[in-house]
């Protein structure tokens, strides 16, 4: 079993930048696989199951943290 990293999620559709934290797995090719579920009253920009490339981003608190860019695969 893969280790679980947690990384970022827009949600979408919130009005603000909005960012949900989330469970995954690296993959081999260096992608994330999301789990899930999502909660009803959200919706995120990358379903659970998706692959996802990550960049770096500094939140307004100051935090650092893999947010999710763009779905691979």
């Amino acid at each position: 079993m893969r280790e679980s990293t947690r990384i970022y999620v827009t949600l979408v559709n919130e009005g603000t930048d909005c960012w949900r934290p989330v469970d995954t797995s690296l993959q081999n090719d260096g992608s994330f696989l999301i789990s899930g579920p999502v909660p009803e009253s959200e919706e995120w920009a990358f379903a659970p199951g998706s692959r996802v490339l990550c960049e770096q981003r500094k939140f307004a608190e100051g935090e650092v943290g893999l947010v999710a860019a763009r779905q691979v695969g």
